[in-house]
């Protein structure tokens, strides 16, 4: 019996160990989910990074730009010039001589003007003023007055596109020998293209060309990139955590109903095959058992002890083929609410004179009795394993002790503990696999049998022992509300 048992725990093993081989769930999620949040989170941070700062310099620049058109249209009326006369046409010097319609007095006011507030701009550190032949006619920098730019396709274009403000951000060129700044920038700045049309809005008569390096919209920008990244972090971060904490529960709850489908299939194949060892063995052990009792009456000599044990060999075949069956029938009996108290009294009153004989002290003081959810039968039959484990532990005698100590509002505990000979490391993590025990003689579906009562009520069991100083199983049971 014994070899057939370990044969088919091997089996079982090795079943086992190659179902936990092919595809680690958590793992690749773990992967692939923090490389696709992380992707998206970049790109996310990086399309709005962009947006931020796009929307900003333009927004900066179309206020700058009306700004412009405004103090060029103001100056203009100021002085009275005619409507036919715009304030692009008006600022080359060297076309003071084209409009004779206009006073010289006013023309050289309106521009003086204009040209004041342009110099005055709030965070500008440079302005240029480019007639259509790309010559600098004015500039905060006189260095570059009547310097012509060439090759500048910034500049170029925003003569071509003929739109009311362009706007871009750069660091320094020093290549560039119209950014001769009096004052450089300590970080990046915005440069803006603003045309000034003539009067039928179709000819840019002059570009006014403005280096700003706003440092309150710079700093709102960094504060507004810094909160986007966070956010992106953080909802990245929440993302994964939230996803990883439910593909985890999911893994961990197909790793339970696997590993337990693994031993309910190894439970239906022992059953079969111990039901019908048992049906096998039964009758032949009962036709030893009656031939060696019938043997006894007639035999007082020197086979008394053999017949004897015979006997005893027999009741133990007996009992193994009782608990096999026992251990590996379905349980399907109902809940029922159970004086936890009341079946440990009964329990110890069955073991009464193990206890005694194995000069062993109980030491039980019970603070409350508890009603839990189990069934009366199948608690005794834990109970009952438990306290012959126990006693079987203390060879030389020593001390059992029950606790029931609540664990919450919903739960109770029930700790027996002996001082016995314990267990070692590797014995402790093996002791609820079917048929491993350490007692000679022993089926090893005791403990087995405690954790799928306990479990098929709800319940849960966990084992401490250290060896030369004894063991500890904690029962956990659901309180009757």
């Amino acid at each position: 019996m014994n070899t057939i048992a370990k044969a088919l725990a091997t089996d079982s093993e090795i079943y086992l160990s190659a179902r936990k081989q092919p595809f680690n769930l958590l793992r690749w999620f773990s992967l692939i989910s923090m490389a696709v949040i992380g992707t998206v989170a970049v790109a996310l941070g990086a399309v709005s990074t962009r947006f931020v700062i796009t929307e900003s310099v333009q927004r900066d620049a179309l206020l700058t730009s009306q700004f412009i058109q405004a103090i060029a249209s103001a100056e203009r009326r100021h002085v009275s010039i005619p409507n036919i006369r715009t304030m692009g046409e008006l600022l080359d010097p060297r076309k003071d001589k084209n409009f004779p319609d206009v006073d010289p007095l006013a023309r050289a006011s309106a521009r003086g003007e204009f040209l004041d507030h342009i110099e005055h701009l709030p965070d500008v550190i440079l302005a240029n003023i480019y007639a259509p032949d790309r010559m600098v006619i004015w500039s905060t920098n006189p260095a570059l007055m009547g310097t012509t730019i060439h090759s500048d396709e910034d500049l170029d274009h925003a003569f071509e596109s003929k739109i009311p403000v362009s706007a871009s951000y750069h660091d320094v060129d020093k290549s560039r020998m119209e950014q001769k700044f009096v004052v450089p920038p300590e970080y990046i700045f915005i440069e803006n293209y603003i045309p000034l049309f003539d009067a039928d809005g179709t000819t840019v008569t002059a570009m006014v060309e403005i280096y700003k390096e706003p440092q309150d919209l710079i700093n709102r920008m960094e504060r507004g990139l810094v909160l986007i990244w966070l956010a992106t972090a953080l909802g990245g971060g929440l993302i994964y955590l939230g996803l990883y904490w439910i593909v985890r529960r999911a893994a961990t709850l197909l790793a339970a109903q696997q590993k337990q489908l693994i031993t309910n299939e190894t439970f239906v194949a022992l059953g079969e095959m111990s039901s019908a060892v048992a049906h096998s063995l039964r009758n032949p052990l009962a036709t030893i058992r009656s031939s060696a009792e019938l043997a006894l009456e007639f035999d007082n000599g020197p086979a008394h002890k053999n017949i004897n044990d015979i006997i005893g060999q027999v009741d133990r075949m007996s009992k193994w083929v009782r608990e096999l069956l026992q251990s590996l029938r379905p349980l399907n009996d109902e809940a029922e609410p159970v004086n936890l108290v009341a079946a440990l009294h009964d329990s110890l009153m069955a073991y009464e004179h193990q206890i005694a004989r194995a000069k062993v002290d109980v030491v039980f003081e019970p603070a409350q009795t508890p009603m839990v959810l189990s069934q009366q039968v199948q608690l005794n039959q834990i109970l009952n394993s438990l306290l012959s484990n126990a006693v079987e532990a203390m060879e030389g005698g020593g001390t059992l002790t029950l606790q029931i100590e609540p664990r919450d509002e919903q739960s109770v505990a029930l700790v027996v503990s002996d001082t016995g000979k314990g267990m070692t490391e590797e014995q402790r993590t093996m002791a609820f696999r079917p048929f491993f025990t350490t007692k000679q003689g022993g089926l090893g579906v005791g403990l087995v049998l405690v954790k799928r009562i306990m479990e098929r009520f709800g319940g849960a069991v966990a084992l401490e022992s250290r060896e030369g100083e004894g063991t500890s199983v904690r029962l956990s049971f659901k309180l009757i509300p």
